[in-house]
């Protein structure tokens, strides 16, 4: 196709657009003429040649939602025959709304859940927001993380839990020192963990839609015990195990769930902590952003990172 040019001004009529030519990153001319311009359709930017790069002409942003959960934290060990582990406390739970730059590349990290009487691994999308790994369940107290781990139960005095993060999740709860020497709940993003005396049962989570359909995450673990083991918390919390009869159960995978705590008399480990999870959404006619799985609802286009990786917005 012949190359026209035009030497002076240029003036065109009518009410409707003048258009560009459009195409992906890797649809570049080969050897660009500076000054030439295009839509790029991976971007969705015009950029022009410089000489020496294609340069976005006007950097444009939009807003997102987000969510981010931490991992959550691992159940507390059961150390010796008359003390059980406390639950994990779940990961921290963020979710709002940020603008993004078109064109940028953003890293995701989704945080692993923690091992047994380990905190969990902070979830994050590069420096905007950064939630706080859940804290392990006590082989003594609690940790504190996102939400707090809970403290063991023990004959000769029970565990303190720890403590959560402000806005992100809640403290464990107490452990218990009665026959049962039930250990504390860990903490979820929406409650505490329940004390000891009152059964141990991780903290509730919180339920979110970004997905396109109501999710709960970030429940805390529940707590081991004697008899009579502590449940998890809804949204991705493990069972705490009875003394003897083997290990907590772990979080539930991308829910940042905390694990549940370990029994006493097998001296069983506590469960894993859930992963985390990143998710983010916009509402646009067309996707603007890559990365992740790419779902849709609602008018909404819905990144999902279920292990890290690249959002290029």
């Amino acid at each position: 196709m012949a190359l026209t040019k035009v030497t002076g001004d240029l003036v065109t009529g009518g009410t409707s657009a003048l258009g560009f030519p459009s195409g992906t990153t890797a649809q570049r001319p080969a050897s660009p003429n500076l000054g030439d311009t295009r839509w790029n359709t991976s971007l969705n930017q015009l950029e022009t040649w410089n000489g020496v790069i294609w340069q976005v002409l006007a950097s444009t942003g939009y807003s997102v939602n987000y969510l981010v959960v931490a991992g959550g934290g691992g159940g507390g060990a059961g150390v010796v025959s008359t003390s059980n582990g406390g639950g994990g406390g779940a990961g921290g739970l963020l979710a709002g709304t940020t603008s993004f730059t078109s064109g940028t590349a953003y890293t995701v990290t989704v945080g692993a859940g923690g091992a047994s009487s380990s905190n969990g691994v902070n979830s994050s999308i590069s420096a905007v927001v950064t939630a706080t790994g859940g804290g392990a369940g006590g082989v003594t107290n609690g940790a504190a993380g996102g939400s707090g781990g809970g403290g063991m139960g023990n004959s000769a005095g029970g565990g303190t839990g720890g403590a959560g993060t402000s806005g992100q999740g809640y403290a464990g709860g107490l452990g218990m020192t009665a026959s049962t020497y039930v250990g504390g709940g860990g903490g979820g993003s929406s409650a505490v963990g329940i004390a000891g005396a009152s059964g141990g049962t991780g903290g509730a989570g919180t339920s979110n839609s970004i997905s396109g359909s109501s999710v709960t995450y970030a429940g805390g673990g529940g707590a081991g015990a004697q008899t009579g083991a502590g449940a998890g918390g809804v949204g991705g919390g493990g069972a705490g195990a009875n003394a003897g009869a083997g290990s907590g159960t772990a979080g539930t995978a991308n829910t940042g769930g905390g694990g549940g705590g370990g029994g006493a008399l097998g001296s069983a480990s506590g469960g894993a902590g859930g992963s985390g999870i990143v998710i983010i959404s916009y509402q646009s006619g067309t996707q603007r952003g890559s990365g992740g799985t790419v779902t849709t609802s609602g008018g909404y286009y819905i990144h999902t990172f279920t292990t890290s990786g690249t959002y290029t917005a």
